[in-house]
């Protein structure tokens, strides 16, 4: 994905200054932080952040990170593909982004980031790491690194692993970053100093924290929030779920049921479902719809906010478990017990897991031209999962046979 607007190239790289925090972010954006909230930043400094790239592996979605780049500051931002939350960002190209580090500033055309400057700003430190097959000395810092090119023939005042500090060489130059990494600083105890940016995590979520809230599903009767505690059933009515989730992100009327051909006749026929309407929980990767007459919950849609799906960014994903039929109906158990539940978000679809279900419906988002294709639906008693081509779901609806 690409944004372009119009813009002077040069006035908006040369004003643009970030703060950086070592382990702990760069600018507006904080390791840790889950990818929504890194749009929402994007969103709100369109003059700076004016072309963005995000990337992912469509084919496997859970095998490498979500990455949003900004190739006209030379820095981008690393995902966890699970979680969908910020491990690592990067900067790739210190002549394009000047920092501000307490108070100096360091990188752009007019002060390189050398390994001068950064002894001078950021103070001394163990020695780094010479890897002779890249050619590269990394120097590490709580929760950042630098890595500096070596000529090749200067490669013998370095030594595998561990290397002397290399301030000059002899022909008194000294070596510019060419890639800055920062990381919550907790990856160096876990795993290593010099593993630290291939290996970087996301910090701990805070105690109580409902981001990625596990939400266990028994089919045809409840979910279960297993942070809040909070049990939702079908027929549950609008104050029910006030009282339990809190006021919606969003109220959307649903006018038409796009599926309502695939239902058994109605005796009384109609082409819209005027007065049924959705509480939409976006932070939650949830949305609830109501019968506009009996004001009781009719069908759950969970989201998993995958890449290359039309909903990408427009909610948090879900983080559900769905058990199978055998369930004893008791949500106090080892949930990653393969007995007990069968689908969660990183499930990659098989028709097998629940039985043949037929032929697949085609979800076009409304549109033959949408950009990102169609998807597929399969249904079966009380659920139906929308698929997208690469195996994985990007969608659960739940209701009652």
């Amino acid at each position: 994905m690409q944004r372009n607007r119009p813009r002077c190239e040069s006035t908006a790289m040369a004003s643009t200054i970030l703060t950086l925090r070592p382990g702990r972010g760069l600018g507006p954006f904080s390791l840790g932080m889950p990818i929504s909230e890194a749009f929402t930043q994007i969103q709100q400094q369109p003059n700076i952040y004016d072309v963005v790239h995000v990337k992912s592996y469509d084919e496997e979605p859970m095998k490498f990170d979500i990455v949003i780049s900004f190739p006209d500051h030379g820095f981008h931002l690393r995902f966890d593909p699970w979680s969908q939350r910020l491990r690592l960002i990067e900067i790739f190209d210190f002549k394009r982004l000047r920092v501000r580090y307490a108070t100096s500033l360091i990188g752009g055309a007019s002060t390189l980031a050398t390994f001068v400057a950064v002894y001078a700003l950021f103070g001394p430190t163990y020695p780094g790491i010479y890897d002779k097959d890249l050619g590269v000395y990394t120097l590490f810092y709580p929760g950042l690194s630098f890595v500096f090119p070596v000529p090749s023939q200067y490669a013998q005042f370095c030594h595998d692993r561990e290397a002397e500090v290399p301030l000059e060489f002899p022909d008194g130059t000294t070596p510019v970053a060419c890639r800055i990494s920062v990381y919550d600083s907790s990856t160096d105890r876990k795993v290593g100093v010099g593993s630290s940016m291939m290996k970087a995590c996301v910090p701990p979520l805070a105690a109580g924290s409902l981001y990625m809230e596990e939400v266990a599903v028994k089919l045809g009767e409840e979910l279960w929030f297993t942070v809040g505690g909070q049990h939702i059933s079908f027929g549950a009515s609008p104050q029910d779920v006030l009282s339990e989730l809190g006021e919606p992100c969003e109220i959307h009327q649903k006018q038409v049921d796009q599926m309502v051909i695939h239902s058994a006749p109605d005796p009384k026929p109609r082409t819209t479902l005027c007065g049924y309407y959705f509480y939409n929980y976006f932070t939650r990767g949830l949305d609830i719809l109501f019968d506009g007459q009996t004001y009781e919950i009719k069908k759950f849609v969970l989201h998993t906010n995958y890449p290359g799906h039309s909903d990408f960014n427009s909610y948090m994903k879900c983080n559900f478990v769905i058990h199978n039929s055998g369930y004893d109906g008791s949500f106090h158990q080892d949930v990653n017990s393969t007995s007990k539940c069968v689908i969660t978000p990183s499930t990659k679809w098989e028709q097998k897991i629940l039985g043949d279900s037929g032929r697949a419906a085609i979800q076009t988002q409304g549109s033959t031209s949408n950009l990102f294709g169609s998807t597929f639906v399969y249904g079966y008693p009380n659920v139906a999962f929308e698929v997208m081509k690469n195996g994985y779901i990007a969608t659960v609806t739940l209701f009652q046979s």
